[in-house]
């Protein structure tokens, strides 16, 4: 003989089941994307960094141009807020043009595969 269930356990069954869809974020792949948080939390990084090494938010940008603006622009903001409420100094930046370094040998010198030491001799 089957047995109709009584209201109270389908109540009792949907109640569980909505309890159990919402732990649903935990769930790997229907949560937000981690690498779109560890971007934001790389460019606020950026504009703490700008903010202390006493660059103006253009500059920052400008240094920056993959970097979310928002996100930047908040590390800049939080930044300068702890730096006037602990009464710091930034430390200016030292960037410098980078001086390539002087080639003593030509290009036509330079060995890319190993020469048979046969074929050198016929060379020359």
């Amino acid at each position: 003989m089957y047995r109709k269930p009584s209201s109270t356990a389908l109540r009792l069954l949907a109640l569980s089941s909505i309890l159990l869809l919402t732990a649903c974020d935990k769930i790997p792949g229907l949560g937000p994307d981690p690498r779109v948080a560890q971007r934001e939390e790389e460019a606020k990084a950026i504009g703490g960094a700008c903010r202390h090494a006493l660059r103006g938010l253009e500059d920052c940008y400008t240094l920056n141009p993959k970097a979310p603006k928002a996100s930047v622009f908040a590390g800049w903001k939080d930044m300068d807020a702890y730096m006037r409420e602990n009464k710091i100094e930034g430390a200016p930046s030292v960037l410098g043009k980078v001086e390539k370094p002087e080639r003593t040998e030509r290009s036509s010198d330079i060995e890319t595969e190993p020469r048979d030491p046969a074929a050198s001799r016929n060379r020359s």
